[in-house]
């Protein structure tokens, strides 16, 4: 099998001298808005207790970023393309540097749940300007796909590495650092890609889809809020039916607004390219079960297994580790084994990783039962993110650079949302389930769990099969 092969993208000039600095610079930003997904995890006990957040409260820590990331991101997408890429970018760095100092500064939780919101918001005009800036500066194909293993690869670590940061920060400086450390950081990136890319062209033309930005906003929304609502109050209460009920009218309603838009969010012939529609749904799957992953991990390191915060995150560090060398390696495997096997071969080590996690004790001993199955995820994560991003870009031409970047980070944020609300729930049910048979706490909480690892196997084999599927096009 063949890797697959992206055209070249035809631009007046190049958009920078010293591109793979400039590749480093947008790697960094990415970086950190992955890592902001995953760095409160372990920093949420602390928080909730100094802010009065109960456990419901503190799962919207997250899903208050998510939301806002994931449902704005197309619209994030069209911006970039109609207003510039590197404009846009510095907008959206520039909001997510105010914001991450807004959270640190929180003395309530109605603050800090704003603060993450905003965040998400600028972010999702950053993600795929970000990604769109670098189609533009690798036309080459075979660069390009060098450049997206770095940037794949920073995806995947980002996640991973925001655990462990998470803990060292919490455990030495306490929970405000996790959202203070982006603003140094966002401040080199601002300086830096200014003096790196040169200037955008003048883009701005037609009209903005907004009502396809307010509908697909709503409608995940209404998704999430729905699942959140099952574990608190059952799947036939009439909350969460409406909040279902709501997510397909507002969801049916985007497809028909695209449809008629002379200028939609999102195009729909764009998904007739396979590849990208491949990726997407791949990224789906993927987002689901990292998200879900990170956020109970954590949580059963420290409420399970009693670890304090810095335990917590030292003890990912070897799958981060593991993660950051096999990101490294992928580019070339791709070269010589084609997107397509590496990509199921990644999900399938995922999912294997992901099983033996499920059968950790409520006593589990980190080198006996927890190395293995930690290293297992990174190799898979590793290799899967860096493939489906691959995936997602093929074939993609400069005018739609931002749509296509928009398109993959919306599908991890819109998959790491729902999979979250959807195997929370499923851990707290059979958590709730296991507790009324008798069961002690931390062997309840091991249970729900081990479910929701079990969940996230079952997402990642299921990728693996459409990926094995899915016809060329």
């Amino acid at each position: 099998m063949t890797a697959l092969t992206t055209p070249p993208i035809t631009q007046a000039a190049p958009r920078s001298s010293r591109r793979w600095l400039a590749l480093g610079i947008l790697a960094l930003a990415q970086f950190l808005v992955v890592l902001d997904a995953s760095i409160v995890n372990i920093a949420l006990p602390v928080l909730g207790q100094q802010l009065g957040m109960d456990t419901a409260a503190l799962a919207w820590v997250i899903t208050a970023y998510v939301l806002a990331f994931g449902g704005l991101l197309l619209l994030g997408g069209r911006l970039a393309d109609r207003y510039g890429h590197r404009r846009v970018f510095l907008v959206g760095a520039a909001g997510f540097v105010a914001a991450s100092a807004l959270a640190g500064l929180s003395f309530s939780a109605e603050m800090l749940l704003a603060a993450r919101a905003l965040q998400g918001a600028s972010a999702a005009l950053l993600a795929p300007a970000a990604l769109a800036l670098l189609t533009h500066l690798f036309p080459d194909a075979k660069e390009r796909t060098t450049a997206l293993g770095v940037w794949g690869g920073v995806a995947g670590i980002g996640s991973a590495a925001g655990v462990l940061l998470g803990g060292v920060l919490t455990a030495t400086l306490g929970w405000q650092s996790v959202f203070f450390v982006n603003v140094p950081v966002g401040a080199i990136v601002l300086i830096a890609i200014p003096l790196l890319i040169t200037r955008d062209d003048a883009r701005a033309s037609g009209r903005l889809d907004v009502a396809g930005a307010v509908t697909v906003t709503a409608a995940l929304v209404a998704l999430v809020g729905g699942f959140s609502a099952v574990e608190q109050l059952g799947f036939l209460h009439p909350l969460p039916l409406v909040l279902f009920a709501g997510a397909l009218v507002l969801g049916a309603a985007f497809l028909v607004i695209e449809r008629r838009s002379a200028e939609p969010l999102v195009p729909l012939s764009v998904f007739r390219n396979r590849s990208l529609a491949l990726g997407n749904v791949v990224m789906v799957l993927g987002g689901a079960a990292m998200v879900a992953l990170f956020f109970a991990l954590s949580v059963y390191m420290q409420a399970v297994l009693s670890y304090d915060a810095l335990a917590a995150g030292l003890s990912q560090l070897p799958l981060a580790g593991a993660l950051v060398l096999v990101a490294g390696a992928v580019p070339s495997l791709i070269g010589r084994l084609g997107v397509r096997s590496v990509l199921i071969g990644s999900l399938l080590v995922l999912a294997g990783g992901l099983v033996w996690l499920a059968a950790a004790p409520a006593d589990a001993e980190f080198v006996a039962q927890l190395l293995g199955p930690t290293l297992l995820i990174g190799v898979g994560l590793g290799g899967a993110f860096v493939a489906t991003t691959q995936l997602a870009v093929d074939g993609v031409e400069g005018g739609e650079a931002g749509l296509a970047g928009g398109l993959i980070n919306t599908s991890q944020q819109i998959g790491g949302a729902v999979g979250l609300a959807v195997l929370g729930t499923i851990a707290g049910l059979r958590t709730a389930s296991l507790e009324a048979r008798g069961a002690a706490t931390a062997d309840a909480l091991t249970g729900g769990f081990a479910w929701l690892f079990l969940g996230a196997a079952a997402l990642a084999v299921l990728g693996a099969g459409v990926v094995a599927v899915w016809r060329r096009g």
